[in-house]
């Protein structure tokens, strides 16, 4: 399983996740590609042991090449410190 990780600033409104709602602040994302082309978006606190799925945060790709590209693209959603 290839995966990325990038730090990140939430910004006002936080992220959704299915476990435990929005989270908010300094968080940190991670984008997990499986052997079968899904990709997940998962989400932390800076630091924090538990990761959390981002609602609506998976697909397939159709080029496993184009992993570091969506995670990018999502790193830039959701990096919004100023808002």
């Amino acid at each position: 399983m290839a995966s990325h990780s990038t730090l990140f600033v939430a910004g006002p409104g936080g992220v959704m996740t299915d476990e435990v709602g929005v989270v908010t602040g300094d968080l940190e994302l991670c984008t997990e590609l499986s052997e079968d082309g899904k990709l997940r978006a998962l989400v932390r606190y800076e630091g924090a042991e538990e990761w959390y799925a981002i609602t609506g945060g998976s697909c397939v790709l159709a080029d496993p090449r184009d992993h570091e590209q969506v995670h990018s693209l999502l790193h830039g959603l959701l990096h919004r410190p100023e808002g």
